[in-house]
């Protein structure tokens, strides 16, 4: 047994995975969406566990407002404003040399989710939202793999785990969402729910991957960590005209116009897709002289208004409007100082 196998002797000690699971687990692919409390708490797991392969996408940049419930960041990510995708491949390769970790600075969306499902074997949900979960519940059905899904806001958390072809989808259990919704920037969030849902997510995702698929709950489970409460509500059968797993229509994966412009939930920005690549020295250069301060770094520049608000560019085109959720103020700004 080499070193690189010692180090999950513990792990392999466990009946139900052995040296059989932990091969199945090297030889794994899991792609988790959004790298913030749940996708570093995941992540870390699954680095840790062995499993072979993660890649993972996040829009955003580190803050200190993160390093309350986001474990793999510090105060230094912060600081130097690193996207997230960034600063959580830095420090899983730290962990875990023998594996591939990959971490894209990008938004996800219907027109590169395709590009990002090669050779997947779970979809992981690390989002704060529910028209990103709906995309990634589409793809995963489309594709005939496993979503694991979940939430967590103040003290209470959610998840479950969707199988193609065995259980219901997302979308069946919850065929509509509402948009202005309670979010952890809005009411706050418990840094221990987080970790509690984050490691049943990855909890899932070992079961499955080590071929302990009759171990996993067909249900949505629900906690509430202050309250002491949790239950389990059972899935039930698919829905036949469901646009996902029934009529298989896959509807979030109909690119839109409206796509460009994203509203953030709750955290006062207005995300806008340019409509090519921006080179960050040329749009330093040209923001210095107009705006009140430019803070550069390899990977955004950040622009602070003297209107008040705050405009972060990164390279793949996305522009955030911090300090606004009037999308028709963001479009404005966004025109004067960036252009169409």
């Amino acid at each position: 047994m080499t070193n690189e196998w010692e180090r999950y002797s513990r792990q392999m000690l466990f009946n139900p995975i052995g040296a059989e699971g932990q091969k199945m687990l090297s030889e794994s692919k899991v792609l988790i969406v959004g790298m913030g409390a749940l996708g570093t708490v995941a992540s870390n797991h699954l680095a840790r566990s062995g499993v072979g392969h993660i890649v993972f996408c996040d829009r955003d940049y580190v803050e200190a407002s993160n390093l309350q419930r986001q474990s793999l960041f510090d105060e230094q990510d912060a600081l130097d404003m690193l996207p997230k995708a960034v600063a959580a491949e830095k420090k899983l390769k730290s962990i875990n040399s023998s594996i591939v970790v990959e971490g894209i600075v990008t938004d996800v969306t219907a027109e590169n989710i395709h590009g990002l499902m090669h050779g997947v074997d779970i979809v992981m949900d690390g989002t704060d939202n529910f028209s990103t979960r709906y995309l990634l519940n589409d793809v995963a059905f489309q594709y005939g793999v496993p979503f694991i899904y979940g939430g967590a806001v103040s003290s209470r958390g959610m998840g479950a785990m969707f199988i193609p072809g065995e259980t219901p989808c997302l979308r069946c259990l919850f065929p509509t969402y509402d948009a202005s919704g309670q979010t952890c920037d809005t009411i706050g969030v418990l840094s221990m729910v987080v970790d509690a849902v984050a490691s049943q997510e990855a909890l899932m995702a070992i079961k499955y991957l080590t071929g302990n698929k009759d171990q996993i709950e067909r249900s949505l489970y629900t906690i509430d960590m202050w309250r002491n409460d949790h239950f389990s509500m059972g899935f039930g059968k698919a829905v036949p005209a469901c646009p996902t797993c029934g009529t298989k229509e896959f509807p979030s994966l109909k690119a839109s116009e409206g796509d460009r412009i994203t509203t953030l939930c709750g955290r006062e920005t207005v995300q806008i897709l340019h409509s090519g690549r921006l080179d960050l020295n040329h749009w330093a250069s040209v923001l210095k002289p107009v705006v009140q301060e430019v803070k550069e770094t390899p990977f955004l520049v950040k622009a602070i208004l003297k209107e008040g608000e705050t405009l972060v560019l990164f390279p793949d085109g996305r522009t955030l409007v911090q300090g606004t959720e009037d999308v028709m103020r963001a479009k404005s700004l966004f025109t004067k100082y960036v252009g169409s």
